[in-house]
């Protein structure tokens, strides 16, 4: 069975919040300023990608506070604890700071007191600042901790994008797929992976990409290792695709099924994800690069509500149906236009 034994890349179970706060200025872009001693950050992990906003632990209620989440305090908490007395405030924040919270974002230019401030610091609980608002600063950093905890798993297989949809061309080695790969890259599409492929699945999305050492290379059998960014340039390559079909090639001989008409919308399971897959069997002579460019077209077809095997079905049913409404018609001249092939 195709992809029976998918090699599960263990998940990322915790990540330091000092190198959180790297990624974030590097990949992002984002001015984190410190509020406390950056050397707590080095001591304290992120264990998840959900955020909280502790608006009912500040107010008292901890019963259900998520405190091992990043915690997010923007113009919300703010307000409510510069409603408060001083000795309120300090009691309501030392209370959250009690917990083992690994970081705080202070969003939408927001700053606390510093007596605040210096509780956190007591509890060793780095505390940031940035100047994005709320919304869109939880946005970026969901988004960013997705990528740091997604699952992850590697294929055999050779990953291109053609037309725009990604296609994972697999079967056993030696059947030819880094040399399909190949002619479809010398024909304008690109390549994402050779031999081995990372899948990666953010919402429920499986994004192909290849690994530091295969990255834009490919192995033809019997002529060895190619540059293929050096060889075509830089438009031959993609650094990542979603992948949308699976092309599984075989064999005509060791073929179990053959699908004719295109109605049996095969798929295959990867990371929970079905997948649509086409068996193809190949023989001598037979053009799978040009059958790839079709796959992907028809798959663009399918996406904008035409597909094909259901509209020639439904003609073949149309024509059934309208030639048995022509009973009352002479059985002679019936015959003769049937046989008419002229």
């Amino acid at each position: 069975m195709l992809f029976e034994n998918q090699d599960i890349i263990p998940k990322r179970e915790k990540v330091p919040v000092s190198t959180l706060v790297d990624r974030l200025k590097e990949t992002i872009k984002i001015d984190l300023e410190p509020c406390t001693s950056e050397e707590h950050a080095e001591k304290k992990y992120v264990v998840e990608a959900d955020l909280h906003r502790p608006g009912l632990a500040l107010s008292g209620y901890v019963d259900l506070f998520t405190y091992q989440r990043i915690q997010i305090i923007g113009n919300t908490e703010c307000r409510f604890l510069r409603n408060l007395s001083e000795s309120e405030m300090m009691s309501s924040f030392e209370q959250l700071v009690s917990f083992d919270i690994p970081v705080i974002f202070l969003t939408d230019n927001n700053n606390l007191p510093e007596k605040v401030l210096k509780l956190a610091d007591q509890h060793k609980i780095p505390v940031y600042r940035t100047d994005i608002e709320t919304t869109k600063f939880m946005y970026q950093l969901r988004d960013f901790l997705e990528d740091l905890f997604a699952v992850q798993t590697m294929l055999h297989g050779t990953m291109v994008d053609v037309y725009g949809i990604g296609i994972l061309i697999a079967g056993k080695s030696g059947i030819g797929k880094s040399e399909v790969a190949l002619d479809l890259v010398e024909r304008g599409h690109r390549l994402v992976s050779d031999d081995v492929v990372i899948l990666t699945k953010k919402n429920n999305i499986l994004l192909a990409s290849a690994t530091e050492m295969n990255k834009h290379f490919m192995e033809i059998r019997g002529l060895g290792v190619v540059d293929v960014m050096s060889m075509f340039g830089i438009r031959s390559i993609r650094y990542q695709k979603r992948l949308e079909v699976v092309l599984e090639l075989s064999l005509w001989e060791n073929a179990d099924k053959v699908d004719r008409t295109g109605l049996n919308n095969d798929t295959i399971g990867i990371l929970g994800t079905n997948i649509p897959l086409i068996h193809l069997p190949i023989t001598a002579g037979k053009n799978i690069t040009v059958i790839a460019e079709v796959i992907a077209m028809n798959y663009l077809l399918k996406h904008y509500g035409y597909d094909a095997a259901k509209a020639f079905q439904k003609k073949v049913k149309k024509h059934i149906s309208e030639k048995k409404n022509r009973s009352d018609m002479p059985k002679r001249a019936i015959e003769y236009f049937e046989g008419d092939f002229e």
